[in-house]
């Protein structure tokens, strides 16, 4: 098994903003973030990468916990306009580019982790989802509030930036091994 340290010395070649490690003992998980995905995103019962199709509350929650460390990270962009989403969510894909490095590079092919990420998985035009299983599972990231965690509630803990400025988008990954 990888260990923190091999994870630190690796991550240098990337262009990580912060980033931290902790328990998966830490992990809080809240039905109301799964409220809210249901109530607010229109991804919601439209992607594996979502709710429903990311399983219950306790299925998620029992994935997570089967692991025993998470490593959580950020990248930023520089944007125009923040309230410009088209041009927000482009910000994405590099974001995804580094998650998909750092874990063929950092954590390699044979490492039992489970990625999730920030919004919906956007690699097909249009998901199979419920209708056939989904035909990217190697590629697939599911969304961290997908599995009722807030992001928020982790970055307060370690110390780490949610909003870093006017026209700045932070994005997040977290990898538990």
């Amino acid at each position: 098994m990888i260990t923190k340290e091999e994870i630190e010395k690796k991550i240098t070649e990337y262009p990580i903003f912060e980033y931290a490690f902790f328990d998966t003992s830490e992990l809080n998980f809240y039905e109301a973030v799964r409220t809210i995905c249901k109530n607010e995103c229109p991804q919601y019962g439209k992607s594996w990468s979502c709710p429903p199709g990311v399983g219950t509350l306790e299925e998620c929650k029992t994935r997570c916990l089967s692991y025993n460390n998470a490593f959580i990270f950020s990248t930023i962009s520089e944007v125009n306009d923040i309230a410009n989403m088209d041009e927000v969510l482009s910000t994405r894909r590099e974001h995804i580019r580094i998650v998909d490095q750092i874990k063929k590079n950092v954590f390699g092919r044979d490492e039992d982790i489970l990625i999730l990420t920030a919004e919906s998985c956007d690699l097909c035009d249009k998901c199979t989802f419920p209708d056939k299983a989904c035909g990217h599972l190697d590629r697939m990231y599911p969304c961290i509030e997908s599995h009722t965690i807030s992001v928020t509630d982790i970055c307060e803990k370690h110390n780490m930036s949610f909003f870093n400025g006017h026209n700045v988008v932070t994005w997040f990954g977290m990898i538990l091994f």
